[in-house]
């Protein structure tokens, strides 16, 4: 993953510090139903991650956390203080989520679309590609409505949200005549997708959208728990210990390590081995850290677990300084 400057923002938590926790609105109020005490909750939440909608799957890690029934917490009726404390346990809950596994989201301001709009050689060869991509009768005529199509194609890459996200897009589309079967040459169509896209960069210059990505970010912190349950790290290292008779004679002992965090690294919150070049370089940096003197082919069990976990201390350092951004659908 390519980290365009502006273009992605982690949410990593460290968001809700500024999260309003008061419910003074409500203090007449005697009580709160729980769904609506929930309600309250999440959009406090969201007004601190740039309006973004929560994802299921984080509301309901957060919820789990707490050991709520949401079924049975919707129907109950709150009072103030009640109601008050699971709003401050609910923020801290999406708090602990988003450190452990932080999500990754554009905010689609219009910025990425002038850019377009600003540079007429950029423009010109988008929206010429856009033409030749959506001409499949090659016949040099596209229909007025497939301006919106070439809106789906530009995407939150190009800086364009669903039309689910913006509404607002349609009645752009209406304004401009951009519907209907009325034929475009590619110069027509290129003069009615700038002016599409004018407005489109206005409006989201008004309301920004905030748009997840689908990436996956490895920051050390599930390892860093691993490292915090002595019990789990040394059923962990044991587990590495039995399978070094399995490796080749004359590997040392921090070989085999290697060999097994490679193949296993997953499970312990480490990136997959060979995601890309900066993994790569991750692990023969971590490796090559480790002193000659601990890498001899053979060590006491106990000299074996130090070195296991110095080794994962030091790539929970190193996640924590410098987190892996993998795609998620790979």
């Amino acid at each position: 993953i390519t980290m365009a400057d502006g273009d992605l923002q982690v949410l990593d938590g460290t968001q809700l510090n500024a999260a309003d926790l008061s419910l003074r609105e409500f203090s007449d109020a005697g009580e709160i139903a729980g769904v609506r005490v929930l309600e309250i909750a999440d959009s406090r939440v969201s007004d601190c991650l740039r309006g973004l909608s929560l994802p299921e799957k984080l509301k309901s890690a957060a919820l789990q956390r707490l050991n709520i029934d949401i079924a049975d917490f919707g129907g109950q009726q709150l009072d103030i203080e009640k109601a008050q404390s699971f709003l401050r346990s609910y923020v801290s809950a999406i708090t602990d989520e988003l450190r452990d596994d932080p999500l990754v989201v554009s905010v689609l301001d219009g910025k990425t679309i002038r850019l377009f709009l600003e540079d007429e050689d950029d423009f010109a060869m988008l929206a010429e590609n856009l033409f030749t991509e959506l001409d499949e009768e090659d016949d040099g005529k596209l229909s007025k409505s497939e301006i919106r199509t070439a809106l789906v194609h530009m995407g939150v890459e190009m800086g364009v949200p669903p039309v689910a996200d913006l509404p607002v897009i349609n009645d752009i589309l209406k304004k401009h005549g951009a519907e209907g079967e009325g034929k475009l040459g590619q110069a027509q169509f290129a003069q009615l997708l700038q002016l599409v896209l004018q407005d489109l960069a206005d409006a989201l210059a008004l309301k920004p959208v905030t748009v997840m990505q689908n990436v996956k970010i490895i920051n050390g912190s599930k390892l860093r728990k691993l490292l915090a349950n002595e019990n789990q790290l040394n059923n962990e290292t044991e587990k590495i210990y039995q399978q070094k008779h399995d490796h080749e004679k004359g590997q040392s002992c921090a070989e085999r390590i290697m060999s097994y965090l490679s193949k296993n690294g997953e499970e312990l919150g480490l990136p997959p081995f060979e995601a890309n070049e900066p993994v790569i370089l991750l692990y023969d940096t971590i490796f090559s850290e480790v002193s000659k003197e601990k890498t001899a082919t053979e060590l006491q069990k106990d000299e074996f677990g130090a070195l296991v976990k110095q080794i994962l201390q030091k790539f929970a350092e190193q996640l924590q300084a410098n987190p892996v951004f993998l795609d998620a659908n790979n």
